[in-house]
């Protein structure tokens, strides 16, 4: 199986566990808050419609289109987060001001920020990469405007979405190849800051402090994490069955968002969280394969920084449902209930694909005409091959010449074996008649040669005596 056909299949088993478990998890909630069980569900339903639309665009997206567009979205976004702390206009949820809400459909900006700044930030890099620029030239612009955007995040305030950008800022600089000391300085700066911003609110520093301390405050911040990991403990190995779990009949806050991973394995068991943990897994492998086998580095770079990025969430939002984080809100990416991460998450797998598809052997495979039902079913566009930069084809063009003089003498050295090689075997039959004048020798000493026994008798002897004869002729003609 290809690249491209893995991450639509692992995409496709992810969004619709996602809905399934959404509607089992929200029913109560949804019935709660509008008098229906499927109000819940049917905005997720439209949610992933509207990110299957994108995934769609970008599949038939052309790379350099995006590459063009990049700096545009970032800029856009940037705006975006700036609006949504206007009072009036961003509304808060959660104790966060950071929420566009239209006609009862509620978007998140800083979720089309991080992708924004991921697209952008691997063209920078991958340009920069390739003209050989110093290091404060492929510093100064993405950095100081990831700042800014962290700073903007930081000001709704919403620690997760902070924590997530912080993430796809380390990999951009780990995956782009920068000195260790720069990423480790900027790993250092992301943790502190993450620290300072745990600490420095009220019900963050609850939260933190009931996660050192569980059993400190039990019925209030504790209160959720404690119940999810009830929940977790209810379904044992095979679960109570879909739809079956009790920790959504509002004993569990947030079952159907944040806490969704506790649903999973009350009402489908370790069996099924396994089984959804070894998804993302497959995810992951998925990803890291198109980033090797790409040839452009800008979609290299963006895919590993991508597939880090939805990672990261994954990890953070099943530790923190199990216990090993302090709860900071982080959706769990496809199957937690939430629009703007579902959709941005498709657009997302719909850049990976893409690249997939830009493999060098999938461009091979595709212009040769070697039929695939799923691009014929899609209608997608042939993909174009890589065309190396003039700055990357001058650089492959002065390796090549200094690589010269050592694969010059590396030929000198291999005809000079194969020279030493055929002399040795021309001196081989040599040595052989050199031997035949010791044998004489040794035979008119007077030796006589031992009998080895009734075999050696016969036509070896007859040959023997013909020996003797030729030799007492030459004696006497020769004297």
């Amino acid at each position: 199986m290809t690249s491209f056909h893995l991450i639509i299949a692992v995409a496709a088993l992810l969004t619709t566990m996602g809905l399934t478990m959404v509607l089992s998890a929200s029913g109560v909630y949804s019935y709660d808050q509008a008098g229906s069980p499927w109000s819940v569900f049917s905005k997720q339903v439209l949610w992933t419609v509207i990110g299957l639309l994108a995934f769609y665009i970008a599949l038939r997206m052309k790379v350099h289109l995006m590459r063009k567009l990049a700096f545009t979205g970032f800029a856009i976004s940037v705006v975006l987060l700036i609006m949504v702390l206007i009072p009036g206009i961003g509304q808060v949820a959660n104790g966060s001001r950071g929420w566009f809400v239209v006609a009862g459909f509620s978007m998140q900006p800083s979720e089309l920020a991080k992708i924004a700044l991921a697209i952008w930030g691997a063209h920078l890099l991958a340009a920069r990469r390739l003209e050989r620029a110093s290091l404060r030239e492929m510093l100064v612009p993405l950095v100081p405007a990831a700042v800014i955007a962290l700073a903007l995040v930081v000001a709704q305030p919403d620690l997760g979405q902070t924590m997530s950008m912080g993430v796809i800022l380390l990999g951009l600089l780990w995956y782009a190849g920068l000195p260790l000391r720069v990423f480790l300085s900027s790993l250092g700066a992301v943790i502190v800051s993450g620290a300072i911003l745990a600490m420095s609110e009220g019900y963050r520093s609850d939260r933190v402090q009931s996660w050192l301390n569980p059993g400190a405050d039990a019925q209030g911040s504790g209160y959720q994490a404690r119940q999810a990991r009830f929940a977790l403990a209810n379904g044992d190995i095979f679960g109570d069955g879909l739809g079956q779990g009790s920790a959504k009949w509002n004993y569990l806050p947030n079952a159907h968002n944040d806490f969704i991973f506790a649903i999973i394995g009350e009402e489908l068991g370790f069996i099924g969280a396994a089984g959804l943990l070894c998804l993302f897994g497959l995810f992951a492998y998925t990803g890291m394969r198109i980033a090797r086998r790409s040839a452009d580095p800008f979609l290299r770079l963006l895919t590993a920084t991508a597939t880090l990025w939805i990672l990261s969430q994954v990890f953070i939002n099943v530790g923190y449902v199990v216990g090993l984080l302090p709860v900071t809100g982080l959706q769990l990416p496809l199957i937690s209930a939430g629009g703007t991460s579902t959709a941005t998450t498709l657009l997302m797998i719909g850049i990976m694909a893409n690249a997939a598809r830009h493999e060098p052997e999938a461009v091979a495979a595709l212009r040769a005409g070697r039929d695939d039902r799923v691009n014929r079913l899609l209608r997608l566009p042939l993909p174009a091959p890589y065309v190396p930069t003039r700055a990357e084809a001058l650089r492959d063009r002065l390796q090549s010449r200094s690589a010269g003089p050592s694969t010059k003498s590396a030929q000198k050295q291999a005809k000079q074996k194969q020279a030493k090689q055929k002399q040795a075997r021309k001196r081989t039959p040599a040595n052989s008649a050199n031997d035949r004048p010791v044998r004489r020798s040794a035979r008119s000493s007077g030796k006589q040669p031992v009998k080895v026994g009734r075999s050696s008798v016969g036509y070896g002897a007859g040959q023997r005596k013909q020996g003797r004869r030729a030799r007492t002729l030459e004696g006497q003609r020769y004297g």
